[in-house]
């Protein structure tokens, strides 16, 4: 790159997202570009503190109380966390559009100031990683890119199970059903805010979409050994990266105890569930494992036991080496770390794409998928023995780790942002 190319990243308002592309900003910064990011005026500070250039903006009007980042989901998540009990048709109604809305009015709403920031900013390459689309993004005339750090099932093929349905790959009993539904629900709010993209200068969705696709270049981040089959191939603008890992900050919490290591972790929006964390960290205590509980943002009201460390926030990257087994919610982001690291997953699916995620870890015998909410305690030490005591899954994994280690998703999705720069 020369003269110090821009590049602006504008991830969701959730730590997931936003964590992938500063894995991909530290590169591009390393070699010289200006990495500026666009965040919820709640998220002030945090890209700043780590060398970053922000741009602020909202998604609403502004509430009377301070906010702290991402308040606004883990409230959300937390207030409609009975939905989390029901199957995966019936979170349609209850939570996914619900989520869809609230997804569409911050589109709506923060429009006007995107383009101010664009006009400002003047970037070269504007990276976006979110589920919903945002006109001024494509009004802008500046080339974009979308990054899917979702799993890839929202890449919909006729041949692979419906998003967000956590179904399995060979049985299609209730794909169509699940389809149907979700048609009936999204398709009018869709046509309308496909409407609003064509008021706001942008092409209108795609049919069922909620964003568009960049016709300059699409990144996804899943790894191959995990991917699916496709019966439709992507075309050659989508191109897969097999984890985005960033640098990890140092982690001086590590005891150096003995006993085999257990990561806790259901993600800044999942831990919002009290009742369910306290539930894994009584069953966890009662075990000989060491614990380290990623507590989130109800730590205050959550108790660890005596064979527990934890805090609100915790470096995954620096901890997913030291540990044995990952307890997820299934989030991309965690899944795909867990794999660059060679551990195997309880995945415990709560919402979005982690029933996915949860799911496709299962059946290819990479983990263990739970009932959330209704496993037994023994089930949870019986699903951790299993996988500490599988030495093939031990080998597996390291052979995944081994290759995906060796291919850094960070370097190649900046190098492929870097020649949209140049071009």
């Amino acid at each position: 790159m020369s003269d110090r190319p821009t590049v602006v990243f504008f991830p969701e308002g959730a730590y997931g997202p936003t964590n992938n592309c500063v894995g991909i900003g530290q590169v591009l910064r390393a070699g010289g570009a200006r990495v500026v990011f666009v965040v919820e005026e709640s998220f002030a500070g945090t890209l700043e503190g780590q060398g970053f250039e922000e741009a602020l903006m909202r998604l609403k009007p502004p509430p009377e109380a301070e906010e702290v980042p991402g308040q606004f989901w883990k409230d959300f998540v937390r207030e409609t966390a009975p939905e989390f009990r029901k199957p995966t048709i019936d979170q349609l109604e209850g939570f996914v559009l619900p989520v869809w809305r609230e997804l569409v009015d911050g589109a709506r709403h923060v429009d006007e100031r995107l383009a101010e920031i664009f006009a400002e900013v003047r970037p070269d390459v504007i990276v976006e990683d979110n589920v919903v689309g945002f006109p001024a993004v494509l009004a802008s005339g500046i080339p974009w890119v979308r990054i899917v750090s979702c799993n890839p099932l929202e890449l919909k093929d006729p041949a692979l199970p419906p998003t967000f349905s956590g179904y399995a790959t060979d049985d299609r009993s209730g794909w169509e059903d699940f389809r149907t539904r979700y048609r009936e629900l999204h398709e009018p709010l869709q046509r309308e805010f496909s409407e609003f993209c064509v008021e706001r200068g942008a092409p209108p969705l795609p049919d069922g979409e909620f964003i568009h696709e960049s016709p300059f270049l699409n990144l996804y981040v899943f790894p191959p050994e995990a991917d699916y089959e496709r019966s439709q191939p992507l075309e050659a603008r989508w191109q897969q990266l097999s984890s985005c890992v960033r640098e990890p900050d140092s982690y001086a919490g590590w005891p150096g105890d003995p006993r085999p290591a257990i990561y806790l972790s259901l993600g800044s929006l999942g831990s919002a569930d009290v009742a369910l964390m306290q539930k894994l960290i009584d069953t966890l205590g009662e075990t000989d494992y060491f614990v380290v509980v990623s507590m989130g943002p109800q730590h205050a009201e959550l108790r660890l036991a005596s064979n527990m460390t934890g805090e609100e926030f915790l470096p995954q990257p620096a901890i997913l080496p030291q540990v044995d087994v990952v307890i997820t919610h299934g989030g991309n982001n965690t899944v795909t770390e867990s794999l660059h690291f060679g551990k195997p997953m309880v995945v415990l699916p709560l919402f979005w794409d982690q029933h996915d995620n949860a799911r496709r870890m299962h059946e290819l015998r990479l983990g263990r998928r739970l009932d959330t909410y209704g496993h037994e305690p023994a089930e949870l030490i019986a699903a951790i023995e299993s996988l500490l005591g599988d030495p093939l899954l031990a080998a597996r994994l390291s052979g995944i780790s081994r290759r995906l280690q060796a291919e850094s998703g960070t370097a190649r999705a900046a190098d492929l942002i870097g020649k949209l720069v140049e071009a």
